[in-house]
């Protein structure tokens, strides 16, 4: 039986981070789908809402603060990564209803955990020594 792959959207104006992220996203079993313009994103909402959506703040034509605010009120766990932290910025987010604010470059490890509980699909199991698990 095929499980469903969560689906997480990354915004970012910066293509290269959201082709790296995308990576990260696809080797953890998600699908990603990657937008350098919210007005595109916001578009293609309109078809098919992400389960998640990964969110820079500071991005031509359209800031990430007026993505969320257009998405109030939708069922989208929204995370905040930026470049460009200005005091109160992790606050304002979170009120326009962020899960949480990340700071660039972001830790790998804390996203994913971020992620997995925010959709509800328990994280894996990460070992960070060098040492095999003892045998059983």
């Amino acid at each position: 039986m095929d499980q469903v792959r969560p689906l997480i959207a990354v915004l970012d104006d910066e293509a290269k981070f959201c082709r790296a992220v995308a990576r990260l996203l696809k080797t953890h079993a998600f699908d990603v789908v990657t937008y350098t313009s919210g007005h595109v994103f916001l578009a293609d909402c309109a078809a098919q809402w992400p389960d998640c959506l990964l969110l820079d703040l500071h991005m031509p034509e359209i800031s990430g603060f007026e993505v969320l605010e257009r998405i109030a009120g939708r069922r989208i766990s929204t995370f905040v990564i930026t470049g460009h932290d200005q005091p109160g910025n992790a606050e304002r987010v979170r009120t326009l209803g962020a899960a949480d604010y990340f700071l660039k470059p972001v830790n790998e490890s804390q996203l994913l955990e971020a992620i997995h509980a925010a959709i509800g699909r328990p994280a894996p199991t990460i070992v960070l020594s060098d040492n095999p698990p003892p045998e059983k």
